[in-house]
């Protein structure tokens, strides 16, 4: 029962991931809603093609899934304080989000949710990818999830493994704030995600500098073992864009992998974070 009888909502993988249609979502009643956040725990990333949104609309739609965040290190668009601009000219080599995370979990407070609108996609290429951390964790053998269960991840804005901050000053169409300011927290390394219930794996290969009371290089194998097994293509889904489409992922229990195999093209996304709780 999806609750609405005018809401399509076809499933993409077996791991995670679907798309909806038959909905406007700025003419989306009450009903529509209450389906919509029911899916979004159910698949973890719900894709809305055929909207039609600007930054302020974007906002709008955003707020339905829970108050807005602020992004720490890029301006916003004039238009509205919570959407950023995340742009590729074709000129550019550089990927924002490429590499499997967590959106900013350096903040004490980490986005429940992230909110990506496709304004203009490359003719070949720019999917994203998402991962499932629940069953990440839940494939994972009962000696690791015991040992995980304790320990805690030193997630640095500093890390600069990969997309994102690493690479925002090599954008000529992003403006960069804060960059003085390196954020730093400390969160589980397996959470228990606030809605569900469920325990979901919460590292980021872009921003776990190590495990809290181990040093980086007694941290790395670890890590590294963790990076692999949560990035299996059987935990995947793999989403290719068309201009006009929200994506809406849940931070709490899904990555994602922006890929960066479109040299040539202009990319161009609206992004807005749903503000989260601390992990516990």
């Amino acid at each position: 029962m999806n609750g609405s009888n005018r809401l399509d909502i076809r499933s993409l993988a077996g791991a995670l991931g679907a798309e909806v249609h038959g909905i406007e979502l700025l003419t989306a009643s009450h009903e529509d809603w209450a389906a919509i956040r029911e899916a979004f725990l159910t698949h973890l990333v719900l894709f809305f093609p055929g909207q039609s949104l600007r930054p302020k609309t974007l906002a709008e739609v955003g707020a339905h899934f829970g108050n807005l965040a602020l992004y720490p290190f890029i301006e916003a668009v004039d238009e509205e304080p919570h959407v950023i601009p995340i742009v590729k000219e074709a000129h550019e080599t550089k990927n924002f989000g490429e590499g499997w995370h967590s959106d900013t979990t350096y903040t004490e407070l980490p986005p429940k949710a992230t909110a990506l609108y496709a304004v203009e996609v490359p003719e070949i290429g720019g999917d994203t990818l998402f991962a499932n951390m629940y069953t990440a964790y839940e494939t994972l053998s009962e000696g690791m999830r015991t040992f995980l269960g304790p320990l805690k991840g030193v997630n640095s804005s500093a890390a600069r493994r990969g997309g994102g901050r690493s690479t925002g000053n090599q954008f000529d169409s992003v403006k960069l704030k804060n960059q003085d300011r390196p954020l730093e927290a400390v969160h589980p390394i397996v959470r228990t995600h606030p809605e569900t219930g469920r325990k979901a794996l919460y590292i980021n290969a872009l921003h776990t500098a190590r495990i809290e009371g181990f040093t980086e290089e007694e941290s790395a194998p670890i890590l590294e073992f963790l990076y692999q097994h949560k990035a299996r293509p059987e935990l995947t889904c793999r989403y290719q864009w068309s201009p006009g489409t929200l994506a809406v992922w849940d931070n709490r229990a899904a990555q994602h992998y922006a890929m960066n195999d479109y040299h040539g093209y202009r990319r161009e996304m609206l992004r807005l974070s749903i503000a989260g709780d601390r992990p516990a």
